[in-house]
């Protein structure tokens, strides 16, 4: 199915997206808008993002608030959405180890309540986003392939975005929601701010933009599979329309590794840095050595298929760290 078409299904629709002020829900909304669908409904309390990263759009619906709010709740879902795409979370592995009953309210009895409303309204898909970096652990053999799931984990974040999944099958099994279930792999793009908890990505980005370097937690040698989050928006809509991905979980990443070290200098490559980078002690929950993901189910099912090389991502989300200066500068801090 061409991605035109994808779109197409969301053309008159209401569509619910929690979270949806971050780095993905942002960009998922933009590209939504193109599909001219009747209400975007945003439940955001921005604690992690910001208003001004939402398009400004009569089509778009703010409500500011907490998915632990009821109040909030009932009026995002009073417009009784067609779709939902639960992105919401309390994010990061570092911030879940230091806030583990904050991250188990969110990510736990957050995604609960969101599963809930979505039944009671009978939405045509709920579509959960989980974390392919987070369900395998650090011991599952590579590529990572969705029927390999660990239960020794290494953070309360990576514990709920397993709890999100089984609450998910749950309401799958016994209510017959249609839900689908998207593993994200190290996100990065435009829309990320910098800052304390944040992905390597902006803050190597923003550090090597003040000169300073790149301080790495490890030898380098250790490799993510770094996704541009307009080829994550992309699989997340066509999870949400193709029928076959219902009751699924499927990896959306880029299938590539690329060592930390390989980032860092790409990155003060395209900022012009000279500083360099320093080496620091791995963080002590940090296990996972390697990540590369499996996309063979995400192409058969969902016609996936990844655009943007890590390069040219990169150099996108720099662009749009220069244009936003000003707005990070009085906002960011570590």
């Amino acid at each position: 199915m061409k991605f035109e078409e994808v779109l197409s299904h969301y053309t008159g629709k209401r569509i619910l997206v929690t979270g949806g002020a971050g780095c993905i829900g942002s960009n998922l909304v933009k590209t939504l808008l193109k599909a001219e669908p009747e209400k975007i409904i945003v439940i955001d309390d921005l604690s992690a993002s910001y208003e001004w990263n939402l398009p400004k759009d009569p089509k778009v619906f703010f409500v500011h608030g907490s998915i632990l709010d009821d109040e909030k709740m009932k009026r995002a879902f009073s417009f009784k959405p067609h779709y939902v795409f639960h992105l919401a979370a309390h994010f990061a592995n570092q911030n879940s180890v230091d806030h583990p009953e904050t991250d188990l309210l969110v990510n736990g009895l957050g995604t609960l309540k969101t599963l809930q409303y979505s039944q009671l309204v009978s939405v045509e898909k709920f579509v959960f986003a989980s974390s392919g970096c987070s369900v395998y652990g650090s011991q599952a053999p590579l590529p990572f392939r969705e029927e390999f799931v660990s239960l020794h984990l290494d953070t309360p974040y990576q514990i709920h975005k397993l709890l999100g999944e089984l609450y998910c099958n749950y309401f799958h099994d016994y209510y017959g929601l249609p839900v689908t279930i998207a593993r994200y792999f190290n996100v990065y793009g435009p829309g990320e701010v910098p800052g304390k908890y944040r992905n390597v990505i902006p803050n190597f980005m923003w550090w090597a933009m003040h000169g300073q370097p790149l301080p790495i937690t490890g030898t380098g040698e250790e490799t993510r599979d770094f996704t541009f989050v307009e080829d994550i928006v992309e699989g997340t809509l066509r999870m949400g329309v193709i029928p076959e991905a219902v009751g699924e979980a499927i990896n959306l990443a880029s299938e590539t590794e690329t060592r930390i070290i390989d980032l860092a200098n790409m990155i003060n490559e395209i900022t012009g840095n000279k500083a360099g980078v320093v080496f620091k002690p791995k963080r002590d929950w940090d296990r996972s050595t390697r990540r590369r993901a499996s996309i063979e189910k995400a192409r058969k099912i969902l016609g996936y298929n990844p655009k943007t090389d890590i390069k040219t991502g990169l150099r996108k989300t720099y662009q749009w760290m220069l244009e936003n200066k000003d707005r990070i500068e009085r906002i960011v801090k570590f």
